[in-house]
Order: C-alpha cells, then sequence, then structure tokens
C-alpha cells in the first residue's frame, strides 16, 4: 500500500461536517497526539481518519472502500501501531477457510501426558483485526466474521470464547473488480457501523506522497494512548449526551429510508428496494457522541448527525434495479431523503464536477 503523510493544509469544512476544533475544551491532549502522530504517515484524508476515530472510539466496525494505492492498510496499521493494540492482517483468498480466522482445535497432550484437544486461537483474537480485501472469499469464511463482530466472541468446541477488548473489524474492499468476488450479504454489512469511502488525493497531497514514498522517509510510529485509556475513552463516549429531540431526528431520517410505509416519498418508493434498520439509527447517535467528544463537546448536535448520517447509511440501502441502471448514486438519494424532512435543517454539499448522468440520461442526451 501507498503511505501517505499529512502535513497538508486544512480543507475547507462543507456545510454538512462540523467545523473540527483544533482542541476543544474537553478534549483529551491524547486525542490531539494521536492526530499529529498519524499525520507522520498519512497524507491528508482528514475526513477518513475522523471517521475511523469515530468508528473506533464507538466500539463499532468499519467497511473502507477505495481503489489500490490509497493507503487503506496503511492507516490501519498505522492506528494499530499509535493505539498500543493487538493488530492482526488478515489477507481474504478465495481458499481461506473458517477456522483460518478464528482458530482450530487441536489434539495435544496435557501437562499429565493425557491426550486432550486444545484451541489454537486464530488471528481475528485481537484488538485490531485488518480483513484485507474481505469480498474475495466466500460467503462460509465472510460469516465466520458475523458472531465476532455483533457478540464479541467465538464459539469453538462447544465452549464460547470472547475476544478481547476493545475489539474492531476494519475491512477493506476493492470497489473496480467484481470478477471472483462475492459481495457481502446484507446482514453482514449491517453489521458495520460505517462503509468509509477513500477517494484519490488532491494534486497536493499527491506530491507529497510521491515526494515521500521516492526518499529514505520512515514515519516515526510510537504508542500515544495505551489500551487501558481507549477503553476509558470509550466509556467517555458513551456518556457523552444526546438532547431527544436529536434521537428522534436521527429515528427520523433511517425511517424515511423504508419504501414499504405508507408516507414515504415517492421517490424513496422508486429507487430504494429496503431501506435502513434500527441498528442505523443506533450507528447514527453513536459516531455522532464520537465526533462530539474528538471536539470537546459534551453534547451532540445536529452537524454531527450530518457529518456522519452518509457512511452510517450508504451500505444499508438496496437500490432498485430502476435506480442501479439510472446509475444513481447512494449518497445522492441520502442527500434527498433528509432535505425530504420538514425540518429543514440540512444542506447539500456542493455536486461534483464528475457527476455521471444516468444510463437513460445518457441515452437521451444523444438525441
Amino acid at each position: 500500500m501507498m503511505p501517505m503523510t499529512s502535513e497538508t493544509q486544512p480543507e475547507k469544512q462543507s456545510p454538512h461536517s462540523p467545523a473540527a476544533s483544533p482542541s476543544g475544551p474537553g478534549r483529551p491532549p491524547a486525542v490531539d497526539n494521536l492526530l499529529s502522530a498519524l499525520g507522520n504517515s498519512v497524507v491528508g484524508q482528514d475526513d477518513v481518519v475522523r471517521q475511523v476515530l469515530a468508528s473506533l472510539l464507538a466500539e463499532g466496525h468499519a467497511l473502507i472502500v477505495g481503489v489500490p494505492g490509497l493507503a487503506k492498510t496503511l492507516l490501519v496499521r498505522s492506528l494499530a501501531a499509535l493505539l498500543s493494540l493487538d493488530f492482526k492482517r488478515i489477507q481474504f483468498t478465495p481458499d481461506l477457510m473458517p477456522s483460518d480466522i478464528t482458530g482450530t482445535t487441536l489434539i495435544g497432550a496435557d501437562a499429565g501426558g493425557q491426550r486432550a484437544f486444545r484451541f489454537l486461537p486464530g488471528p481475528l483474537f485481537a484488538n485490531i483485526v485488518l480483513a484485507d480485501e474481505i469480498n474475495r472469499t466466500p460467503p462460509k469464511t465472510q460469516a465466520a466474521l458475523m458472531e465476532a463482530m455483533e457478540e464479541r466472541q467465538v464459539t469453538a468446541a462447544g465452549q464460547r470464547l470472547p475476544l478481547p477488548r476493545p475489539f474492531f473489524v476494519l475491512a477493506t474492499q476493492n470497489p473496480i473488480e467484481q470478477e471472483g468476488t462475492y459481495p457481502l450479504p446484507v446482514s453482514q454489512l449491517d453489521r458495520f457501523l460505517f462503509q468509509i469511502d477513500i477517494d484519490y488525493p488532491t494534486e497536493e497531497e499527491e506530491f507529497r506522497v510521491v515526494q515521500r514514498t521516492t526518499s529514505a522517509y520512515d514515519a516515526p510510529l510510537a504508542s500515544v494512548i495505551s489500551r487501558e485509556r481507549i477503553l476509558e475513552m470509550i466509556a467517555r463516549v458513551r456518556a457523552v449526551a444526546i438532547p431527544l429531540p436529536l434521537i428522534d431526528y436521527a429515528s427520523r431520517i433511517v425511517r424515511q429510508t423504508r419504501p414499504h410505509r405508507e408516507d414515504a416519498p415517492a421517490f424513496v418508493r422508486e429507487t430504494i428496494a429496503w431501506g435502513a434498520g434500527p441498528r442505523a439509527v443506533q450507528s447514527m447517535l453513536l459516531a455522532g457522541k464520537s465526533l462530539a467528544f474528538l471536539d470537546g463537546r459534551s453534547e451532540v448536535s445536529y452537524d454531527d448527525l450530518h457529518a456522519i448520517v452518509h457512511p452510517a447509511l450508504r451500505h444499508r440501502l438496496v437500490l432498485t434495479y430502476h435506480a442501479e441502471a439510472e446509475s444513481l448514486r447512494v449518497d445522492d438519494l441520502i442527500d434527498r431523503v433528509i432535505e425530504s424532512l420538514p425540518d429543514g435543517r440540512y444542506r447539500r454539499r456542493p455536486a461534483g464536477a464528475g457527476a455521471r448522468k444516468g444510463l437513460f440520461a445518457r441515452i437521451l442526451s444523444r438525441k
């Protein structure tokens, strides 16, 4: 993976994301130290780093989607080194078996010389597990992660074996190649707190990437936060307050994505086959608390929810055939869902210059 560094100037905040203060009044100095140290190995990608940290502090899992060479693996490995956590990488391949992930039971001699079964833990028994190219392994191996992601345990040889805390699965996926891949089932996608999309670096960022990776520069990665401190920060995130109107607001956003409701907007019924479930509301609220904690605030704001609504929902919506034929973007549909609420609190980000037209629109434009 191509390393990246982070010396870029802070980008202008989008209308729907909170202005990240350098150091909030209640923000632990450890967070500033972590961001500063991470900047030694990761260039730019400020939103991606922020979303990954929010996922970790919410004790959730993240699916990182991006083309090769954008430092997905480096970002996860660097975080593990800076957080003093046990890190294991699993390269998912078509011949990978479930026992290669969870562990296997062996027969050996015990202390008394008697033959007995002994469980050999697999790479899943770690604090941070990088599931690299998770969609390249068959469904039976993908399913081996489901119990671990939801219940933080592995069942083997009739025993329930708890996983160490904190436990995070950070999976990567290449959106380009579809041949020889196995799409993740909806039930497993729903277990990811976020789907984080990584885009290409800016011109300035790419220059710094190339400059550093073709020189003798070696990013120092010394531990800045202990495991006990991380668990304390996770507990503090849970204690961040969230007003009841914001809980109702997040719930209404998620309910608005369900096409089978009688009051569902017409565009939702036409473009969304299945909407998000209750886990989406939980993800939005916990991630909103994480962002408030990262900014040193004691209460969640509407801007926090707007900042995480896309990564929290984009992998939970199943589009109709009509929407896929039109090449509609999930993020654009999420924008329309929020704008259809009567609150009027959301402001859509400016449309990208490279936005593609739908299939039928492209055909009609030729006439």
